[in-house]
């Protein structure tokens, strides 16, 4: 049975879940961070953490997906009073896409002013290897021009404009913060830039569609993360975000690789230490430069 569907929620939805919330917590979070697979130990980075699982929070989604613990925990990060989301959720798991980006508009509700968000990718720039870590600088949303934006409806003037600029979607300071912060930790050796591109999944990419999506300019390919930031964008917060490559994306008809989850996982594992790293001294710079607002 697919999870209920629905066309949204309004204003008043989403202000209750977070009134519940942090009538439950004293953490009231500047800081928003979205684990992607295998990333799950961020959140166990925080101090004094207070956690809810998802299925126990009003109106809140449930996680499906096998590497993604569903649990929100509040707490601090090098003092910092951040969120975290330990599993998010997918259009291939049978939501709406408004359902899936719900946790951003708590977000915003909740006080937060910087979204840090990961996930696992498929490389396909051909100069990246398995273990990279890829701050994304821009994205391609596929779903998004077969017409599933998770902005389509009404729009709530109080979350967003109508038509919100996606340009400058990804921070450009934060994305240079990053690199520096990368360089300082001895990480430039596996630290890229590049372009993400969402697709619908569950099954992973076709090798005509790895060469179609590298033409037009992808350089990892991935099932998450663009809804959010979308959302993100459109409540008026800062976004960065990073994609690990767990994997490389099949390109020739005579490989006998395949794309499998449990690779995936195994590749978050290795790098997912270097990875909490980077965001949590990226995490403590936030305050240092004033980069709240």
């Amino acid at each position: 049975m697919f999870p209920e569907s629905s066309t949204g929620y309004s204003y008043e939805d989403c202000q209750s879940t977070a009134d519940w919330l942090l009538s439950q917590t004293a953490v009231q979070p500047l800081v928003g961070i979205v684990c992607g697979s295998g990333m799950g130990g961020l959140a166990d980075g925080l101090k004094d953490p207070v956690a809810f699982n998802y299925k126990d929070i009003p109106n809140f989604p449930q996680s499906t997906v096998h590497g993604h613990a569903g649990r929100l925990v509040f707490g601090t990060l090098k003092g910092i009073p951040c969120v975290c989301m330990q599993g998010r959720f997918h259009l291939y798991e049978g939501y709406a896409i408004q359902k899936i980006t719900m946790p951003m508009r708590i977000f915003k509700i909740l006080g937060v002013k910087t979204v840090i968000l990961t996930n696992a990718a498929g490389g396909l720039n051909q100069d990246f290897k398995v273990g990279d870590i890829m701050i994304i600088k821009d994205h391609l949303n596929m779903p998004g021009f077969a017409g599933n934006n998770p902005l389509t409806g009404p729009n709530d003037e109080r979350f967003g404009l109508r038509f919100p600029c996606m340009s400058d979607a990804y921070d450009r300071e934060l994305q240079q913060l990053a690199l520096d912060v990368g360089s300082e930790l001895g990480f430039s050796d596996f630290l890229r830039e590049g372009v993400y591109c969402v697709l619908g999944g569950p099954s992973f990419e076709t090798i005509a569609e790895c060469r179609m999506l590298n033409k037009l300019g992808a350089d990892a390919v991935g099932m998450s993360t663009v809804h959010e930031v979308i959302v993100a964008r459109h409540c008026g917060m800062r976004v960065f975000a990073l994609s690990l490559i767990t994997n490389k994306a099949v390109m020739d008809y005579d490989s006998e690789e395949k794309a499998n989850h449990e690779e995936v996982l195994q590749t978050g594992k290795h790098r997912a230490e270097q990875l909490e790293r980077l965001v949590s001294t990226i995490v403590a710079r936030l305050e240092h430069n004033n980069n709240y607002a």
